[in-house]
């Protein structure tokens, strides 16, 4: 008979293969769980940022302008402090530089555009009379069109609409309501510009040093310098391609005897930072100034010759050459990043898609691009799991 207190035999250990299975298995669960989490709040983010973007614009935009500016003259800075410049004073010499340049453009386009723009509803008439041939065309084309419609027995076409053009407001009164608040915002980007760049040596420093590892502090110091050489050598590139563009369109204007050429450069040269809609905008604007310069529609439409001929070859052969592949990126991605930043900030928007797009890819390709697909069709996590093993690492369990 056995003693009532002697205990029971504890059940036997389950095998060591399945307690590691359940273990993986359990893993693998959280780790889904977390990314599915971390998915679901980035999506979030990514649907509430344009929004919070296009309604804090009078905060976002000029933040974003001058750290992209100032981004860009980092190399600039970088070279005067080698030379033993204090970096206060190297900052202030970079923000000159840049108003310099910024007021040299404006004056140039923005003091004859003023004339353009009252000159236009006087010239309406000429350009009616130099587009007459072809309203002519059209008219012809109309009623042979009603005709054979009539022929078959359908309603003839309504009166025509009458389109009444508006006299556009003097540049003077849109300036002078909108120049307190865009002298505010310029006043604060050009302050945020000084002092990233007189506090971005010790900014840079006090990064890279507080990492927790060596490995950690030279990867925060290779991503730091890729984004600022990408974002420098293509606003600098695109910058020189740019003026030179400018400067060939206004001589090749000037010998043609279209009024203002610098203005026209200058609009070429500014338009051109807007991959493939800025050279469109740039095109419908030379048409409207030959229209308004020369009464010979064929006079009219040389400007537009000249500056689409002139683009051809600075599209396929110069800015290629100059730029290279490195700074090669997806025209798909060019266009979605005009796009979104065009509904974001309008014009303005427009010209900062292409660095931010530039400056974006450069961090995620440094940190990692979240793996979507694998979270749903294979691993379950947002990491990417083609990486190669340690050498170290014990070898997987086999059944």
């Amino acid at each position: 008979m056995n003693d009532v207190g002697q205990s029971q035999p504890a059940p036997p250990a389950p095998p060591v293969h399945e307690q590691e299975s359940e273990s993986a298995a359990i893993a693998f669960r959280r780790d889904r769980l977390l990314a599915a989490l971390t998915l679901i709040a980035g999506a979030a983010f990514a649907l509430a940022l344009p929004f919070a973007l296009r309604a804090g614009a009078e905060f976002f935009l000029p933040v974003t302008a001058a750290l992209v500016i100032a981004i860009a003259m980092v190399p600039l800075l970088e070279w005067l402090e080698r030379r033993r410049v204090p970096s206060a004073l190297a900052s202030l010499l970079c923000i000159l530089l840049f108003i310099a340049v910024a007021n040299i453009a404006v004056v140039s386009i923005l003091i004859p555009m003023t004339e353009w723009v009252r000159l236009l509803p006087e010239r309406i008439g000429r350009i009616q009379q130099t587009l007459a041939p072809l309203f002519d065309v059209y008219a012809s084309l109309e009623e042979f069109i009603e005709d054979i419609v009539s022929e078959f027995g359908r309603a003839p076409a309504g009166a025509p609409q009458t389109v009444t053009v508006e006299t556009p407001n003097s540049m003077l009164s849109i300036i002078a309501t909108s120049a307190p608040f865009a002298v505010i915002q310029m006043l604060f980007a050009v302050l945020l510009i000084f002092f990233f760049l007189a506090g971005w040596t010790r900014m840079r420093q006090r990064t890279i040093t507080s990492r927790g590892s060596f490995d950690g502090a030279m990867t925060t110091a290779r991503v730091i310098q890729q984004v600022v050489d990408a974002t420098s050598t293509y606003l600098g590139t695109i910058t020189m391609v740019n003026i030179g563009l400018g400067l060939v369109v206004a001589l090749a204007l000037y010998l043609i005897g279209m009024p203002t050429p610098l203005m026209w450069g200058g609009i070429v040269a500014v338009l051109n930072y807007i991959p493939y809609l800025g050279p469109l905008a740039a095109t419908l604007l030379l048409a409207l100034g030959g229209l308004m310069a020369f009464p010979d529609p064929w006079q009219a439409f040389l400007p537009v010759l000249i500056y689409f001929s002139i683009n051809l070859v600075e599209a396929n052969v110069v800015t290629p050459t100059v730029v290279g592949k490195r700074l090669t990126i997806n025209p798909m991605l060019i266009l979605l990043a005009l796009s979104f930043w065009a509904w974001v900030w309008g014009t303005t928007g427009a010209l900062l898609a292409v660095p931010i797009l530039i400056i974006m890819r450069t961090v995620l390709e440094a940190a990692g691009k979240p793996d979507i697909a694998g979270f749903l069709f294979e691993e379950g996590t947002l990491i990417s799991a083609h990486h190669e093993e340690p050498h170290d690492a014990p070898a997987p369990v086999r059944e």
